[in-house]
């Protein structure tokens, strides 16, 4: 399969690819040091944070995990509004942590107003900036504005997993105190590193809770370019390469995924297709399935083109299907990408 269309993993970057045919680093020599605190130093650089990121091995939910449980103690009062798979999740993640969480549930593809989070009483409000299993997008800025105008000490843990480097992403310009991502999604990696972004004001109320995900320990570690227990480093040896390459023009690599995934609204459209979302991130296009055609079909169509796509997920299942070029794509191959969706379209649509 040529064509990697799902939502994460995404087609790895050349320097990635690059990077990880390289041989093992050993994590406690000189030459880990500097990829690791370059790796870090440019992920601040990303989320655009005064503050710290530290890197997990283990997969974005990991990071949401370490993010809840090294913010809050349990009993603590979190609001978490659920509009997706991934919201589920950080709702799961903070009752699972032992605080008291009131959820607010929203239909799939809507997201939250800010009226909805301005309420009383809360340590936190957990939120999925770019909700991956229904291509919505969120906005972060005036959810943690009125969530904080309620709550001037509580904190805003948010989801940037498919929202960093591939739209626009500002730690504390967005309100946001905390941030989990991973490598799979806009980084153009292979999974298997989770992100912790934690703005001065996170760092200031670290509870550190757990073995594996203390946080205070990993800052101290990391400080120094090591990391408490055993990394992915030839991961982190790839991440720091994709960042290098793309941080110096990423107003173009935004720009370009948001055309990207225009584009592939623009091909939905015209086929008649009704996308999930009412506000689009540009990680991912979902659309609803036209009546009458299985998933399977439209998977299958694109198979058979070397293409893999991602189909719905929760409620969504069997419902939808989504595209992403979140990977390692260009402008001409997204135009191909666009060219075998109207195949596909052409096959699977009844003859009007």
């Amino acid at each position: 399969m040529d064509w990697l269309l799902t939502p994460g993993p995404v087609r790895l970057h050349p320097k990635a690819l690059e990077a990880l045919a390289r041989p093992q680093l050993h994590h406690r020599t000189e030459a880990a040091r500097e990829v690791f605190l370059k790796a870090r130093g440019l992920l601040r650089q990303a989320f655009r944070t005064e503050g710290e990121v530290l890197i997990l091995t283990g997969s974005g939910t990991l990071a949401m995990e370490a993010l809840v449980k090294n913010l809050f103690a349990p009993g603590e009062r979190v609001l978490v509004p659920v509009y997706g798979k991934f919201s589920e999740r950080f709702y799961e993640i903070a009752l699972e942590a032992g605080l008291v969480v009131e959820r607010l549930d929203f239909p799939y593809g809507d997201t939250p107003r800010p009226e909805d989070v301005a309420k009383e009483g809360y340590a936190g409000l957990l939120l999925v900036h770019s909700e991956t299993s229904t291509g919505a997008l969120a906005d972060l800025p005036a959810l943690a504005r009125a969530f904080k105008e309620k709550n001037p000490e509580g904190l805003v843990g948010a989801d940037m997993v498919t929202s960093l480097l591939v739209g626009e992403v500002a730690l504390e310009a967005m309100g946001v105190d905390a941030a989990a991502s991973g490598s799979q999604k806009g980084l153009m990696c292979p999974p298997g590193l989770g992100f912790v972004a934690l703005s001065p004001r996170a760092l200031e109320r670290l509870k550190p809770r757990g073995y594996y995900l203390d946080l205070a320990r990993e800052l101290k570690a990391q400080k120094e370019g090591e990391s408490a227990w055993t990394p992915a480093i030839n991961l982190v040896r790839a991440v720091a390469a994709v960042l290098e390459a793309v941080l110096p023009r990423l107003e173009e690599h935004l720009a370009l995924k948001a055309w990207q995934n225009a584009l592939l609204y623009g091909v939905g459209e015209e086929g008649g297709l009704r996308p999930v979302p009412k506000r689009f991130s540009p990680a991912v296009a979902a659309f609803y399935l036209p009546e009458g055609v299985p998933y399977a079909r439209v998977k299958e169509a694109f198979a058979r083109r070397g293409a893999v796509i991602a189909g719905g997920q929760g409620p969504l299942k069997g419902k939808v299907f989504r595209l992403s070029l979140m990977g390692a794509y260009d402008r001409y191959e997204a135009l191909g990408v666009a060219a075998m969706f109207r195949e596909v379209l052409e096959e699977i649509l009844p003859a009007s």
